[in-house]
């Protein structure tokens, strides 16, 4: 059985609109990328401090691994330092990346501290745990706000339930992010652990997901998020491989990402439909 804390998953929408303003309507040309790519980066990067929770929970950022492509890479660094409160409740520990940035074996730069706090074991039904941020940055923009785990216990299959809440925002580098400014995201989802729990490995596990987000841009742009099937996220494969989300930004047509096509299988192809025209996208 796994003993790890499974605090999060793979960011399951970081390539999800990698189409938006290919496709030009008949009638009226729909090019919103900015809004698109924005909740696409808030999404993966919400993903990515829970992946860092999961492994900060076994005292180190070493070993941590994630698929890229046909195989497996160490993402994680050296350079941060692990603290546990076993004392106070609810229980916790720090994420220390130090205050100026540090390159990690992901390529990706952070500083700050990642707070996790729970209540109960990751298994039991109605425990609790929570990601905060204590001047917490990722390549030069700020993470805000919390992200909470909380355990539903078992549905009518059997299988674990989660409920995952994000109630964030961030604040991009003006130096590195066309002027800077400060978005918001917001997500309630379901998350089903649909497979590999009873083994030790995690690369055989497979999650389904359901839910809704929100949020607004830099500039001011808000969007919508919904699913129509779950999202199938089998964690030792870097796409999703089934599932129907609808995304919606203000004042555009609705996106429909099917992840199914084609039947469902492990490729990184998806189908968008904008306005009655479908289409064939490659994710990345």
């Amino acid at each position: 059985m796994k003993n790890k804390m499974k605090f999060g998953f793979v960011a399951v929408f970081a390539t999800l609109l990698v189409y938006v303003g290919c496709k030009k309507d008949k009638e009226e040309e729909d090019r919103d990328g900015t809004t698109a790519v924005e909740y696409a980066m808030a999404d993966a990067a919400f993903g990515d401090v829970a992946s860092i929770a999961d492994e900060g929970y076994d005292g180190s950022l070493e070993s941590y691994r994630m698929m890229n492509g046909g195989g497996a890479e160490k993402v994680m660094t050296s350079c941060a330092t692990i603290t546990f409160d076993s004392l106070s409740l609810p229980k916790s520990f720090t994420i220390d990346f130090g205050t100026t940035d540090c390159l990690c074996n992901d390529g990706n730069y952070r500083r700050g501290k990642i707070i996790v706090s729970w209540v109960n074991h990751y298994r039991d039904s109605g425990s609790s745990h929570t990601i905060s941020f204590d001047n917490y940055f990722v390549n030069y923009n700020q993470l805000l706000g919390s992200k909470t785990v909380t355990n539903n216990g078992r549905n009518t299959a059997g299988n674990l339930s989660f409920t995952v809440a994000i109630n964030g925002s961030i604040i991009w580098d003006p130096q590195y992010f066309g002027g800077g400014g400060t978005s918001t995201y917001n997500s309630t989802r379901t998350r089903v652990w649909s497979a590999g729990e009873a083994t030790p490995s995690w690369l055989d596990d497979v999650y389904h997901i359901s839910g809704t987000a929100s949020g607004t841009t830099r500039t001011g742009s808000s969007y919508t998020m919904s699913t129509t099937t779950p999202l199938k996220k089998e964690i030792g494969f870097k796409h999703l491989t089934d599932g129907i989300l609808v995304f919606t930004p203000s004042g555009k047509y609705a996106r429909t990402i099917d992840y199914g096509y084609v039947n469902g299988l492990r490729d990184a192809l998806a189908k968008v439909t904008i306005n009655g025209y479908t289409f064939t996208i490659q994710l990345k």
